[in-house]
C-alpha cells in the first residue's frame, strides 16, 4: 500500500472494509476494498471468485473496473482497488423527501439492466443485487461487489441465505438452494420499486415474514407454482392461506404503466416465467432510452469517421471509413472518364471526316436519288416520269439499258444502284437488269415507265 495515500473509509460490510485512497504517483483517487479475511498465497487469491468475475467482466460501462490487487504475503492481507465512485443509491434516496425525476430513474434502471445482462451472458450471475451494491456518479451507474457471484453452470443446490432477505426471490426462500440467475431479476425489482417509492418494497423481518410481506403486496401464487417448489425442499410448510395481494399500483400512484408493468415482470412469482434482463432492455418502458443509445452510437460512427480522416485516410491499416472509401470510388471513376474523353480526342480528326461523308450521303438519298422531271424534248421514250426538284442533270445520270422484247430506238431509264458522293467512286451496275436495284442505304427502287409510251 506504500503506492496509495489513505484518505478515509467510505463504508464497511461483513467481509470487508473499502476505503478512499489517492494514488501517489499521479494523484487520482481510488477505492480500495480491503478483505478482513487473511489469505496465504498467490494461487488462492487468484481462485477468489471477486476477482475472476471482475476481470471476466472487464471492460464494461456498467461494472465496476478493477484497477490493481496488492496482497501483502507476511500479513496476508488483501486488497482490491476500484474505481471510485461517488455514493450507491441506498445513500442517494435515503432521507429524500421528493421523488426522483422518472427519467433519472429511467437511466439509473437501464444501465443496471445492460449490467445484469452483461453478467448473465458471461455465465455470471450476482445473487446479492440491492441498493448498497449499485454505485452512482453523476448520471453513471456501475453494478460491484462481486464477492457473493457464481458461475450460471455450477451444480445446485447453492448456499441458501446468501442475498440480503429484502432482495430474496421467493425461490431463495422457499427451495433448499435450488434457483437459478433469474433470482438477480427478482432483487432489481425489488431494487427498481425502492427507487420510485423511496421505501422498500418488501421489508420483511424474518424469513416468514418475508414471504408474507410478498404474499401481501403480490398475492399467493397458483398452486402449480407451489408444487414446482416444494418438490426442491425439505419440511417446508406451503399452505398458505389464499390471498389477492393489494397491488404495486396503489403503492406506485406516480409512476408510469409502462414502469409498473416492468416491475410486474420483474417480480414475478415463478421464476420461469420471470422475465430475462435481455428481454427487460426490449420493454416498452426503455424504448426513448434504445431510441437515444442509437443517436449517441451514430454520433460516435461519425466522430470516429472524421478522427480516421483527419489521421491518415489513404494508409493501409488506418482505419479508413466507408464514407472516404465511397468518395475515392467516385474520384477514380471520373479519372477513368476523364482518361477516355482524352483518348476519344486523339481520333476526332477521322470520326469528323466521317461524319461529313454520312451527312454527305444522307443529302444524297434525300435529293439526288429521285430524279427531277424530264421537258418533253429530252424525253428518251418516257412521256409521264414524276421526279421531285433536283439539280442533278438527267441526261448525266440516267443510262440507256435494252429493252427485251423492245425496237431499237425503244429505251427505258433505270435508276443507278449507288449514287456515292465521293467523285472518283464509281456506280455498280446491276447483275441483271429486270431486278431492282438496291442503293447503298439498303433500298430497292424501281423505275418509273409509262406503259402507253414504252410500246408495252
Amino acid at each position: 500500500m506504500h503506492k496509495y495515500r489513505i484518505l478515509g473509509k467510505k463504508g464497511e460490510g461483513t467481509f470487508s472494509e473499502v476505503l478512499k485512497c489517492q494514488s501517489i504517483k499521479d494523484g487520482q483517487y481510488y477505492a480500495c476494498k480491503k478483505m478482513k479475511q487473511h489469505y496465504d498465497s498467490v494461487e488462492q487469491i487468484n481462485n477468489l471468485r471477486e476477482i475472476q468475475a471482475m476481470r471476466r467482466l472487464h471492460p464494461h460501462a456498467n461494472v465496476i473496473e478493477l484497477i490493481e490487487v496488492i496482497f501483502d504475503k507476511k500479513t496476508g492481507t488483501l486488497a482490491l482497488v476500484c474505481e471510485l465512485m461517488d455514493m450507491n443509491i441506498y445513500e442517494l434516496i435515503r432521507g429524500r423527501r421528493h421523488y426522483l425525476p422518472e427519467l433519472k430513474v429511467k437511466n439509473y434502471m437501464f444501465q443496471l439492466c445492460k449490467s445484469l445482462d452483461h453478467m448473465h451472458r458471461n455465465g455470471i450471475f450476482h445473487r446479492d443485487v440491492k441498493p448498497e451494491n449499485i454505485l452512482v456518479r453523476d448520471d453513471l451507474l456501475k453494478l460491484a461487489d462481486f464477492g457473493s457471484c457464481r458461475s450460471v453452470y455450477s451444480k445446485q443446490p447453492y448456499t441458501e441465505y446468501i442475498s440480503t432477505r429484502w432482495y430474496r426471490a421467493p425461490e431463495c426462500l422457499l427451495t433448499d438452494g435450488y434457483y437459478s440467475y433469474k433470482m438477480d431479476l427478482w432483487s432489481a425489482g425489488c431494487v427498481f420499486f425502492e427507487i420510485m417509492s423511496l421505501h422498500p418494497l418488501f421489508p420483511g423481518s424474518n424469513e416468514v415474514d418475508q414471504i408474507a410481506k410478498i404474499h401481501d403486496i403480490m398475492g399467493t401464487p397458483d398452486q402449480s407454482v407451489l408444487n414446482k417448489l416444494r418438490n426442491k425442499t425439505r419440511g417446508m410448510n406451503f399452505n398458505f392461506p389464499p390471498k389477492k395481494g393489494s397491488g404495486i399500483n396503489k403503492l406506485l400512484p406516480h409512476a408510469s404503466p409502462e414502469s409498473i408493468d416492468l416491475i410486474y415482470q420483474m417480480c414475478t412469482y415463478d421464476p420461469d416465467e420471470r422475465i430475462t434482463a435481455k428481454q427487460a432492455l426490449r420493454h416498452p418502458y426503455f424504448k426513448d432510452m434504445r431510441e437515444a443509445e442509437k443517436r449517441q452510437a451514430a454520433l460516435q460512427k461519425v466522430d470516429r469517421a472524421k478522427n480516421a480522416d483527419k489521421a491518415g485516410g489513404d494508409r493501409p491499416g488506418s482505419g479508413r471509413t466507408e464514407i472516404s472509401r465511397i468518395s475515392d470510388t467516385t474520384t477514380r471513376t471520373e479519372q477513368l472518364a476523364q482518361q477516355r474523353r482524352r483518348v476519344s480526342y486523339r481520333h476526332l480528326p477521322n470520326l469528323m471526316r466521317r461524319n461529313r461523308r454520312l451527312e454527305a450521303q444522307q443529302a444524297n438519298h434525300q435529293n439526288g436519288f429521285m430524279l427531277p422531271k424530264v421537258p418533253q424534248s429530252n424525253a428518251l421514250s418516257i412521256h409521264s416520269t414524276t421526279f421531285p426538284n433536283s439539280s442533278f442533270p438527267t441526261h448525266s445520270i440516267v443510262p440507256k439499258l435494252p429493252v427485251p422484247g423492245a425496237t431499237s430506238t425503244s429505251t427505258s431509264t433505270m435508276l443507278p444502284a449507288i449514287m456515292s458522293s465521293h467523285p472518283q467512286q464509281k456506280a455498280r451496275k446491276p447483275k441483271n437488269h429486270q431486278l431492282p436495284t438496291k442503293n447503298v442505304f439498303g433500298h430497292y427502287q424501281l423505275p418509273s415507265i409509262d406503259r402507253r409510251g414504252a410500246g408495252f
